[in-house]
């Protein structure tokens, strides 16, 4: 079988979760990638190719080989990657799904069209004043964004085309998105589809820094509440393809979509998500854009948690507690990715950038979790200088 994986920059999603996957499936893999250089070391075919092109991905792939299947799990390339598997009849994403999802504003469009709820939301071309009848506090974000890059509360008008400014002069040309503060807790929802029906995996309760900024700063294992909500809102972008992950926060007047990120958890959750459903997550996902049914384990015991080792404060890293992986009988597993170095240069930039680590655990209850998590930060932390 040939597998075509668009792809931006590497991630450890591709490198440590897709790859090893399709190698397990027993597929052929081609990259296609504009930046053929940074994969020299994938051990697997890389073609250049300008991925944020359609027309590019078909005609790539239609001079190569026969594809059985065509893969992103890029936030940015999903709509084009969509379009190139439908040319050839393979399985993958409607491609309207893909625009919508990714573009906040035409989600917010479509979730009122079709009755599921209505967010007070407003467009911003880039040469468009701030709104002036918007609630507040109000949120301003890139329309197309990600990480939290350029995510920002606002209380009043003067912080408001403060902020539109401030962004603009970081996004020149972009539109942006305000919208109205959705207060509450913040969960997400784990989904596999097949096209016919969406099943939920999980999902997680999203622990945020300090506002004014939306740092995601932990995520523990939690049932999804308002799963039936969220999940009329996927069947209304149609969404129901290959790995969608949801982010939602429970309001008084109930659940409201922040955003849905069509493709797997990122933040090295995904990996968490693997081993707390003790299942091969990234087969799954490729299972199902080779046309195979997903076969989805029960549901799980226990408790995992995701922390994020946020940077708080400008500096040098002097010390790290390098990569940690289990060791055998602990009732408490354990991960470290550092995702900086000793000697690295740290500069804040209030967004999931500033993070230093993932610290991923997973055991029998949250006590011994939050214990063995508390334990491990303490005796090997990160220092900045």
């Amino acid at each position: 079988m040939r597998l075509y994986l668009t792809a931006l920059k590497p991630t450890d999603s591709v490198s440590d979760g897709f790859l090893p996957a399709a190698r397990a499936l027993g597929c052929e893999v081609t990259i296609l990638t504009d930046r053929p250089e940074q994969y020299r070391d994938s051990g697997v075919e890389v073609l250049r190719c300008d991925v944020r092109d359609a027309r590019a991905v078909i005609d790539t792939v239609a001079h190569h080989r026969v594809p059985d299947a065509i893969f992103s799990n890029s936030d940015h390339i999903q709509a084009e990657t969509a379009l190139a598997a439908a040319y050839f009849g393979l399985p993958g994403k409607d491609w309207r799904a893909c625009v919508d999802t990714k573009n906040k504003a035409l989600t917010r469009r479509r979730l009122a069209a079709a009755g599921v709820e209505t967010v007070r939301s407003a467009r911003l071309a880039p040469a468009d004043p701030p709104p002036a009848d918007m609630p507040f506090p109000a949120v301003v974000k890139p329309r197309e964004g990600v990480a939290s890059e350029d995510v920002v509360l606002v209380r009043d008008a003067g912080e408001l085309v403060t902020a539109v400014a401030a962004i603009r002069d970081r996004r020149p040309g972009e539109a942006l998105v305000v919208e109205e503060y959705l207060d509450g807790p913040l969960h997400t929802m784990e989904t596999l589809g097949d096209g016919e029906r969406t099943r939920v995996l999980g999902g997680f309760r999203t622990t945020l820094g300090p506002l004014p900024y939306f740092v995601e700063e932990r995520l523990d294992w939690e049932p999804p509440p308002g799963r039936d909500h969220v999940l009329r809102a996927l069947e209304a972008l149609r969404v129901g393809f290959g790995a969608c992950h949801t982010e939602y926060v429970m309001t008084p007047a109930g659940p409201r979509i922040v955003e849905v990120n069509y493709r797997v958890i990122g933040d090295h959750c995904d990996f968490l998500l693997a081993s707390m459903l003790d299942a091969p997550l990234f087969e799954l996902v490729l299972r199902v854009h080779l046309g195979a049914e997903p076969r989805l384990p029960d549901r799980p015991e226990g408790h995992a948690t995701a922390l994020s080792l946020v940077a708080d404060r400008p500096g040098t890293v002097v010390r790290s507690p390098g990569t940690v992986v289990p060791a055998p009988g602990d009732p408490v597993r354990i991960w470290h990715r550092p995702l900086r170095a000793v000697g690295d240069r740290i500069d804040l930039s209030n967004t999931n950038r500033d993070y230093m680590g993932i610290v991923r655990a997973i055991g029998p209850d949250r006590a011994r979790v939050d214990a063995a998590v508390a334990a491990f930060t303490a005796q090997d932390p990160w220092v900045i200088a």
